[in-house]
């Protein structure tokens, strides 16, 4: 009952507006080599940051259905916190021009005379494969003339016009409609999703396994997990995903099952089969997310490509995988199906490489570049770990316990009233 989506429930107000301290640390890599690059070098990059975001989240537009299922909108706010980050939004980093380069690549095959048209019209902006911005432009935004451009050359080339930033979209905004199960009438189904924007399945893959949308919505699990894996749908990565058991702990006196990554996670269609819906594929590790993220040539993967083919990291200097620093994790307690402590971290990736006719883009070799890699950081502490506790582990073990003392005292009085008999 405590676990149920209910607003009688415990563990509801912790699901509406979750209590938890969240933070998102980014990290970018600069491009210390970009003449180099140009003419065919391997990039050289070197990692900055953490630049640190306190991140609050909150739904709104809660809905409860008929059918034991709730409809929700989750929103995310950021907010700069300058006392835990290595450096300020102001730094200026060396990175590659994502717009600039990303339109070339899904350029390739076009007509060679709209090649040179817009090869011509990237001289004239004085457009570079790489630029020389401040984090803040590059996480929230800046306005660039290519922009216009791209669109009067190649119209719907990139359906967004105004501001072009990787997280642009991030902050303020919500991950979708998701409509989920509330556990009411059947509590092995909570938190479930029924739909995401009124979807049973996506379509940016090409097979059903991989459209397919299982799971929770990544923030509570049905109660009395085995140790054997978790499923969660992530709107930022387009896709389910499917997490696995590594080992029981303990988290300030909580009990807790870790759940990882397994290496199949990004794996290329060739090692692991079941992920060919998810390509083109390159090498293992990194997964091509192009067909969500309007056609641009971008790839996901562990930070500094950890579980991935060395040949990424090799194709660049300045990578160190480990899995101490890189691999994600998520605790979470077995009995109520509620995270406890996690960290979930990705790398954004972007391929580049020399396109015939575009002259912006030299003599480039073909390379997935890493752009940025950041990690979603919480865990319960202070009143509202003190209240799980006390609620949620420590009166059912105290229950637990009785029991057995009742079992205890009953058996002599069963055996005495046996012997009266």
């Amino acid at each position: 009952q405590n676990v149920r989506i209910n607003p009688s429930s415990i563990s509801f107000s912790m699901w509406k507006d979750i209590p938890v301290p969240f933070y998102m640390s980014v990290y970018f890599f600069e491009v210390l080599n970009p003449k180099e690059i140009l003419g065919g070098a391997k990039p050289m990059l070197s990692q900055r940051g953490p630049y640190v975001y306190r991140e609050f989240r909150y739904k709104t537009n809660i809905t409860f259905h008929d059918n034991d299922t709730v409809s929700f909108l989750e929103y995310r706010k950021l907010f700069f916190q300058p006392d835990l980050s290595n450096g300020t939004e102001e730094d200026y980093i060396v990175v590659p021009n994502i717009l600039m380069m990303g339109a070339a690549v899904m350029m390739e095959n076009l007509p060679k005379l709209l090649k040179l048209l817009l090869s011509g019209a990237l001289a004239g902006l004085k457009q570079e494969a790489f630029m020389n911005r401040t984090v803040g432009e590059i996480m929230w935004g800046y306005e660039d003339p290519l922009i216009e451009t791209i669109n009067m050359f190649v119209p719907g080339l990139i359906p967004f016009k105004g501001k072009f930033g990787l997280f642009v979209e991030l902050n303020n905004s919500n991950s979708g409609l998701f409509t989920v199960n509330t556990g009411m009438k059947n509590i092995s189904k909570v938190h479930m999703v029924d739909t995401w924007n009124g979807l049973k399945k996506v379509n940016y893959w090409r097979s059903d396994e991989c459209n397919m949308i299982n799971g929770t919505a990544g923030e509570m699990w049905p109660p009395f997990m085995s140790p054997t894996s978790l499923e969660f749908y992530s709107p930022d990565a387009c896709r389910s995903m499917t997490l696995v058991y590594e080992q029981s702990g303990k988290f300030k006196g909580v009990p807790t099952y870790r759940f990882v990554a397994p290496k199949s996670l990004f794996a290329n269609g060739t090692d692991y089969p079941p992920n060919e819906g998810f390509c083109p594929c390159m090498e293992s590790g990194i997964q091509n997310v192009s067909t969500c993220r309007m056609k641009a040539p971008m790839f996901i993967s562990h930070p500094h490509f950890y579980n991935a083919d060395p040949v990424l990291a090799n194709a660049v200097e300045g990578l160190h995988p480990n899995k101490e620093q890189h691999a994600l994790f998520l605790d979470v307690h077995p009995m109520t199906g509620i995270p406890i402590n996690c960290s979930i971290k990705l790398q954004l990736n972007l391929y580049i490489k020399k396109v015939p006719d575009i002259l912006q883009t030299g003599e480039i070799k073909p390379v997935v570049l890493p752009l940025l890699w950041f990690a979603e950081s919480g865990s319960i502490e202070g009143s509202i770990l003190n209240q799980f506790y006390t609620n949620l582990v420590l009166i059912p073990s105290l229950l637990d316990y009785l029991q057995y003392i009742f079992l205890g005292l009953s058996v002599p009085l069963i055996i005495s009233a046996g012997v009266l008999m």
